[in-house]
């Protein structure tokens, strides 16, 4: 067996390849940034084989990196930006529209329909997920109705769906595959998660042929092996999870109640809720966490549209930051916002208010505010979206959380972090390895193959960072909430 685990994490902004070895420890890493389109307002799109191009390159500098090929690759896992809807023709093997980003809001009309309708509890029922152009189904729809000739050879069979993990081992098995995992499954609104399997009535309701759809597998199989150049020797693909269910994997949230919060482009609240789902009444999302063997685990999610990318708005919207990176000293420049509240609806609202024409806000601005003060509420509007997040799933577990595990680009943010803490009233605790999306792919893939023995093989490697201990000074903290909410109602447009 080979040495290595090779992980695929392509992300909305970047795909990425990192190398673990048999500790769970980072080897190599190659990471490529590719093109975001935004053709209107409220659209966003990618092209798929860009996403492709700038995968296979990362595998290909990660791998010669460290000097290993093929043979010494035991596993790859495969993680990925979820909802993103990707439709090709297998005649050609062409995409027929760039792939539809989950950002992307031109459904959000037909969304409203399905509601007025009166389709809500149906679809909450069968797919744990609440109406909204943040899944794949609309996109699916949208791609078919306006793209000319698109539906005439979907009902032909020619054409199939992929979220990008399905698009991916399209590519490396040159078309020989076409399957998706049980989490990027559920992220469609299409598929049942309690019989597991896609659902005739919705694929009905939005007009979309069966034949589009990938085969649902577990996230921990021998799925198929590479027929890519990139690799001189077969390698098996053994792992599928979202990105966002492979970090609470990676996590090790691996008991019913754990929580942790992935802090990327945005912010993806996550609780293992065990082998049953659980319908929120606090406007979550049921989703599934992860199928391995015949045991489906389950999770309670609450989505934040816009996290990191906040501050990538600081840097090309306002101009006020040259690069990420100095975010957190001008935060710190200043004691607090100076009373700046900075709700970043900058593409809606998500969990847990779902208001899709909410658009971002600043409250508080008097002549004395400065750039400092916005970079502060900036990254404020991060822990609080996490706040009301965390709140609804203490409320939907009748239970109070115990501390709340960390990952992601902004969870290194220290100021970030203590402000998370201190807003929570717990520990947030952030471990040594961040890169935790790919770990949770990596372990899957590993679990598969034989590369680890079991899970209990692998949680022994979770070792923690550093740890955010909340500030005693609760008065602040609660005029702080009261303000959040204010900003919060100025916001919604219902």
């Amino acid at each position: 067996m080979g040495k290595f685990i090779l992980a695929l994490d392509q992300g909305t902004t970047s795909s990425r390849a990192i190398v673990f070895d048999h500790d769970g420890q980072i080897c190599s890493v190659a990471q490529k940034e590719f093109t975001q389109y935004f053709p209107q307002p409220g659209w966003v799109e990618h092209n798929p084989n860009e996403i492709w191009s700038s995968q296979a390159s990362v595998i290909a500098e990660a791998i010669s990196a460290i000097d290993i090929n093929g043979l010494d690759i035991a596993g790859i896992g495969i993680t990925n930006q979820r909802e993103t809807t990707i439709v090709w023709d297998i005649d050609t093997e062409e995409p027929i529209y760039n792939a539809i980003v989950w950002q992307d809001r031109r459904t959000a009309e037909f969304c409203d329909e399905l509601r007025a309708a009166g389709h809500t509890d149906k679809i909450r029922e069968k797919t744990g997920l609440i109406v909204d152009a943040y899944f794949s189904g609309t996109k699916i729809k949208w791609i078919l109705d306006n793209v000319p000739g698109a539906r005439k050879r979907a009902e032909a069979g020619k054409l199939r769906f992929g979220n990008v993990d399905s698009w991916l081992v399209w590519r490396l098995t040159r078309g020989e595959v076409h399957v998706t995992d049980v989490t990027n499954a559920s992220r469609t609104m299409l598929f049942n998660i309690n019989t597991l399997e896609w659902d005739k009535e919705l694929l009905d309701l939005l007009g979309i042929p069966a034949s589009m759809m990938p085969e649902v597998k577990s996230s921990s199989e021998v799925y198929g092996h590479t027929k890519t150049t990139i690799f001189a020797h077969e390698v098996p693909i053994a792992g599928i999870a979202g990105d966002q269910q492979a970090a609470l994997f990676g996590q090790m949230c691996i008991k019913p109640g754990a929580i942790k919060n992935t802090y990327g482009t945005g912010c993806f609240v996550m609780l293992n809720t065990g082998n049953k789902p659980v319908i929120s009444k606090n406007n979550l999302l049921t989703t599934i966490a992860w199928k391995i063997g015949n045991e489906t685990t389950y999770a309670l999610e609450g989505s934040i549209y816009v996290g990191g990318s906040v501050v990538q708005w600081l840097r090309d919207g306002l101009g006020i930051i040259k690069s990420s990176s100095e975010v957190e000293d001008l935060a710190m420049s200043v004691p607090d916002s100076g009373g700046v509240y900075f709700v970043p609806a900058l593409t809606g609202l998500a969990a847990p208010y779902w208001d899709q024409y909410a658009r971002g806000t600043m409250v508080g601005i008097t002549r004395g505010t400065t750039a400092a003060h916005i970079a502060r509420a900036a990254l404020d509007g991060i822990a609080f979206q996490t706040y009301d997040i965390a709140l609804a799933m203490a409320k939907d577990m009748n239970a109070p959380l115990v501390e709340l595990k960390v990952d992601g680009g902004a969870s290194r943010n220290n100021l970030l972090m203590q402000y998370q803490a201190d807003l929570l009233g717990i520990n947030v605790v952030r471990p040594r390895i961040t890169e935790t999306t790919a770990l949770g792919a990596a372990y899957l893939a590993g679990l598969a193959v034989g590369y680890w023995k079991d899970i209990d093989d692998i949680k022994s490697q979770w070792k923690e960072e550093k740890s955010f201990t909340p500030s005693p000074d609760t008065e602040t903290i609660q005029k702080a909430k009261e303000g959040w909410a204010n900003a919060i109602g100025r916001t919604l447009t219902k």
